[in-house]
């Protein structure tokens, strides 16, 4: 399919497709080896050959974001050295090399971005951005009303004192979590901290991202107003 010159250095990420036209203009563009320096000139992605400056640029991937209920049993991997079963083992037919953002552990379940998009992977796993992840653990002992507000003003793991956190019971010996931070085994440390050992962890939420009723192991694409929604966290 052809498209305008312009609009395929926008989609590479080159420029915006206004200062594409300046670059265009100045003749910095090539098209099979021929500078194309005119308005409107139209170019197929798949077969022409597109230089800026004499550096090749190449099309633009297509973003993909995807929601997996990442079921227990399996690590949040691209590939593991003790060939375990990876989050990546239930996205399989998907064509593009995508990758989760952030990790639920070995025995974990529940809400997994993976995405193919750099930019946003960053911002999401980024400490400054303080996004808030909900999970639902079933305990072996329900926390007594001091141990509860312990863990919502924050507790020492691993040397370190949490950031508040909410807690409430929801249930015989089962509680939802918030919690802002990302620490390795975060929400079971801090169970075990208070006297209440995990035996089932799930998170449900990111945000205001949620499963829904997407069943273990799992997937769906995210829709265009998700997509606007965890770029604006």
């Amino acid at each position: 399919m052809l498209i305008r010159l312009q609009k395929f250095l926008a989609e590479a990420q080159v420029a915006s497709r206004r200062k594409s036209e300046e670059i265009i203009a100045q003749g910095r563009v090539t098209v099979n080896g021929e500078v194309a320096d005119t308005p409107g000139v139209k170019v197929d992605a798949e077969k022409d050959i597109i230089c800026v400056d004499g550096k090749l640029v190449k099309k633009a991937e297509k973003m993909v974001y995807i929601i997996l209920n990442k079921p227990e049993g399996c690590v949040t991997t691209v590939k593991d050295q003790f060939n375990r079963k990876t989050v990546m083992d239930y996205v399989s037919d998907v064509r593009q090399r995508i990758y989760p953002i952030g990790r639920l552990d070995y025995n974990t379940s529940g809400l997994l971005i993976l995405t193919n998009d750099g930019d946003l992977a960053y911002r999401l796993t980024h400490p400054k951005h303080n996004i808030e992840k909900t999970y639902i653990a079933c305990v072996e002992k329900t926390p007594s009303s001091d141990d509860m507000e312990s863990f919502r003003r924050g507790i020492i793991i691993d040397g370190r004192k949490t950031a508040p956190a909410y807690i409430e019971i929801i249930g015989k010996n089962k509680l939802e979590i918030k919690i802002h931070e990302g620490r390795n085994r975060q929400v079971r440390k801090m169970c075990e901290a208070i006297g209440s050992p995990v035996i089932t962890l799930e998170r449900v939420a990111i945000g205001n991202l949620k499963l829904d009723n997407l069943d273990k192991g799992k997937y769906r694409h995210l829709s265009v107003d998700e997509i606007e929604y965890i770029k604006g966290l």
